[in-house]
């Protein structure tokens, strides 16, 4: 018998994100049925995926540094831009000592 890692990508979603995978799951990965379930369109429940496949890839690219991994996932879900992203990484960086 394995043991669960301590960490994975799974245990830094939200709530809502793992409910939004249940459901998505459960209706067989229809966003037609995703879009009437939550009562949005198409491309509502389409952008809401793409970020969520977004943030996953973030969290399962083994970032080391939490301030970066956060700013990352904050990208993916939308709520900064990559400019912003950029020029805070950049001075994280510059802070940190090292060179970009």
């Amino acid at each position: 018998m394995t043991s669960k890692p301590s960490e994975s990508w799974m245990d830094d979603l939200s709530e809502e994100d793992k409910a939004f995978i249940k459901r998505f799951v459960l209706n067989s990965g229809s966003l037609k049925e995703m879009a009437k379930l939550y009562g949005v369109t198409y491309p509502t429940i389409r952008l809401r995926l793409d970020r969520l496949i977004a943030k996953v890839e973030t969290l399962d690219a083994g970032i080391p540094l939490a301030f970066e991994k956060a700013l990352r996932v904050k990208y993916a879900e939308g709520k900064i831009d990559y400019d912003i992203l950029k020029e805070l990484l950049r001075l994280h960086k510059k802070e940190m000592g090292e060179t970009s």
